[in-house]
């Protein structure tokens, strides 16, 4: 008999603080007095209003074990019952050794752990990965554990004005934690995937370890014109490769997109001709959740009762890089 990989839950663990688009541009203002920053910046340039920011004290680890924890409840599974756990994240607790170990201990899982990580494709490279280790017969239930503390990365001591090309985006980041529990099945749950790089796009939006790269810029930096530039072609190969598998994704229950800025989803949708009313818009009330975007659009599609079983989905995965992923499920 075949085996396929099917997501079987999935859940979230959103921290209580919040902070305006006001106030980020405020406390921007106070750190950076040489840089001029127009009232309304960040509306108008990503449509933020607000981001899910969390205590000082929560680290990643601990965001993904809250929404593991929630996983496991809502499926009524004992630690001891998973066969693997993934964590798939932009964001770590530490460089070594993986971040999938904190979270089993957290958790109180015993199963073997490795981490993925792929910026903010890991969780749709994690759910590449489960897929291919289910279909393969190597485990039967695996855990994907994310999490992300995004708005850690905020620059907000510019130098200049020339310093707001590239800071005011990472500025946008916010906090969470996911988790997504995949399980064997006789019937098609994960029914195809592909993923495509633009690796010449690397330099777009870095982040360099200060430890290894101890003479390259400290922060997060993005050129948003030059990271949009690198993702010209994947959008195309995407929607070439969605007609091959003839899926039309205004037939589908639900569209997930990546959402780096509101923007960029307009944008994407367009070119792609996706209706806007697919998509569930989180950007402008989160901020950029990076890997955890995707997880998140489908908890509420499910809180939401737009997820019932049999109902196709397409995610569509955009990290920096560039990468591109697209995969068509079952639910």
């Amino acid at each position: 008999m075949s085996l396929y990989s099917r997501i079987t839950q999935v859940a979230v663990h959103l921290p209580d603080g919040r902070q305006s688009a006001r106030a980020i541009e405020d406390r921007l203002r106070e750190y950076s007095p040489g840089v001029r920053v127009p009232a309304g910046l960040l509306s108008r340039l990503y449509g933020l209003e607000e981001r899910i920011v969390a205590a000082e004290g929560d680290l990643p680890s601990d965001l993904a074990s809250h929404a593991v924890g929630r996983v496991l409840e809502q499926a009524a599974l004992e630690p001891g019952e998973i066969d693997l756990l993934l964590f798939a994240a932009v964001s770590a607790d530490v460089e070594e050794p993986a971040n999938a170990h904190i979270v089993a201990v957290q958790s109180g899982l015993s199963c073997p752990v490795f981490d993925v990580t792929n910026a903010c494709n890991s969780v749709l490279n994690a759910l590449e990965v489960a897929d291919a280790f289910i279909r393969a017969g190597r485990y039967r239930r695996i855990l994907i554990a994310c999490g992300e503390t995004l708005s850690r990365l905020s620059r907000w001591t510019l130098p200049d004005p020339a310093a707001l090309r590239t800071g005011l985006a990472s500025l946008t980041g916010g906090d969470m934690g996911a988790a997504l529990l995949v399980e064997a099945s006789a019937e098609p749950g994960i029914v195809a995937h592909t993923f495509m790089a633009n690796s010449t796009g690397w330099p777009a939006a870095t982040l360099f370890n200060p430890h290894h790269a101890p003479d390259r810029p400290h922060g997060l930096h993005i050129d948003s014109e030059q990271l949009l530039a690198s993702f010209l072609g994947l959008d195309t190969r995407a929607a070439q490769w969605m007609k091959e598998q003839h899926a039309d994704p205004n037939e589908l229950a639900l569209v997930g997109v990546h959402q780096p800025s509101v923007p960029f989803v307009r944008t994407f949708c367009e070119r792609l001709g996706i209706h806007p009313d697919a998509v569930i818009p989180t950007f402008h009330r989160t901020g950029n959740m990076g890997a955890a975007t995707l997880p998140l659009q489908l908890s509420l599609a499910t809180d939401q009762g737009r997820l019932r079983p049999g109902m196709q989905v397409a995610l569509f995965g955009m990290a920096s890089g560039a990468s591109g992923g697209v995969m068509l499920i079952e639910w």
